[in-house]
């Protein structure tokens, strides 16, 4: 199986643990994924008000034309204020590994996401990935990170 790596990086203007709280909450997923996704934590929700290696949060997701997807993945490690892990264990992806990372910064929090993802049907999986799925990937990161400076503000360069 083939596998892809995606690394995204933002500054944030806000302290570690006020940045933890936010990306450590499922909750606040919908609130920085595009609308067009209907994006939905289907998980019990008062489950989820701290995260802990185990957890299993369930979606529903629509990718490509409205077409509605259960997505399923375990939290599988944590580090306060540090980084977590997700892994899916049911969903669109042959694999799915996604690492959150927090680093503390003059000003801010400095927020590192690495991707690591498989897809399904051998040829016909890279063929997606190559036409629509690394760029639909990158287009929601995009919008993650424009989302978050509306959100906290915009990480001053200059510092």
């Amino acid at each position: 199986m083939k596998s892809y790596h995606l690394t995204f990086k933002q500054k944030l203007p806000i302290s570690i643990k006020e940045t933890w709280d936010f990306f450590s909450s499922p909750m606040n997923l919908a609130r920085i994924t595009p609308k067009e996704m209907s994006f939905t934590v289907t998980s019990d929700q008062n489950h989820l008000e701290e995260m802990y290696p185990g957890m299993i949060i369930t979606y529903k997701i629509s990718p490509l034309g409205g077409i509605k997807l259960n997505w399923m993945t375990e939290i599988t490690h944590i580090r306060k204020n540090e980084y977590f892990i997700d892994e899916q264990r049911f969903g669109p992806y042959k694999f799915w590994h996604h690492q959150h990372h927090f680093k503390e910064i003059e000003g801010g929090t400095e927020m590192i996401d690495i991707l690591t993802y498989g897809l399904p049907m051998g040829i016909f999986g890279s063929i997606a990935n190559n036409i629509f799925v690394a760029d639909k990937l990158q287009q929601i990161f995009n919008f993650r990170k424009q989302k978050v400076i509306e959100l906290f503000g915009a990480y001053p360069e200059t510092i």
